[in-house]
């Protein structure tokens, strides 16, 4: 098994220190994932240190575009979760925060549910659904401070499935590899028919995690209309 000792080395260079009580949670959590991916399809990548690097390291890269200090009462939102990738490293890395988990697919969310409890993390919600519907739901939208994914979707539809969620003056922050700047730049529709503005692409450090991974910083800049996002499936098959 794995020492953590990359995650706690790069997490330091993110401005994360983790505590021995944090590394044990991850190492608590890289168990749960593995053994529960033995029965249900959760990641293909089943190394422990892969888990370290690909999944937990990747997750906290996620800071490089969050607002810090964190205030008060600090809302996110991780639209598909999947495996709870980056909310729950999040949330083990920051504590206080108030975190809503989407999955569509409920034996991931019955994964989720399950990891909440096996690591003891308290102001958690698991919520099952697609985006699409979810985001239509008053107590959801526009409520949270910052939305986040890490989905391979296209830049597009993955604003359409973030943005709804964001408070006016919140923030997403999306996960993405590679040459991001044409993909950025054909988002200016969307973004303007959302709410959005780019507030500017974060490359994460190579020293950090290398593979040109980039972080899509978008602000909340005007409510989202009411009609967005479209039925499940649109925003992927048409995206603005």
């Amino acid at each position: 098994m794995t020492t953590f000792s990359l995650l706690q080395a790069g997490a330091q260079k993110l401005g994360i220190p983790l505590a021995e009580v944090q590394l044990g949670q991850f190492a608590r959590y890289c168990e749960e994932l593995l053994a529960w991916n033995q029965r249900v399809n959760l990641t293909a990548i089943t190394d422990p240190a892969a888990v370290e690097a690909l999944h937990f390291l990747d997750s906290l890269t996620v800071a490089l575009g969050m607002v810090r200090p964190l205030p008060p009462g600090y809302r996110v939102c991780d639209v598909g979760s999947g495996a709870g990738f980056p909310g729950v490293p999040l949330k083990i890395a920051f504590p206080q925060i108030e975190l809503t988990l989407l999955e569509a697919t409920g034996k991931k969310t019955a994964f989720l549910t399950h990891l909440v409890t096996a690591l003891g993390l308290e102001g958690v919600e698991v919520q099952t659904g697609r985006a699409e519907d979810l985001a239509h739901q008053a107590r959801l939208r526009e409520s949270f401070d910052l939305v986040t994914a890490r989905a391979v979707a296209e830049l597009r539809a993955l604003l359409e499935l973030t943005l709804p969620f964001c408070r006016v003056r919140g923030r997403a922050v999306l996960l993405k590899k590679g040459d991001s700047a044409a993909e950025t730049a054909s988002a200016s529709r969307a973004l303007q028919e959302l709410g959005g503005k780019l507030q500017g692409v974060v490359a994460v450090p190579e020293d950090v995690l290398p593979g040109q991974r980039v972080l899509v910083v978008v602000d909340k800049v005007q409510a989202t209309p009411a009609r967005y996002p479209r039925r499940p499936g649109m925003p992927a098959k048409h995206p603005l």
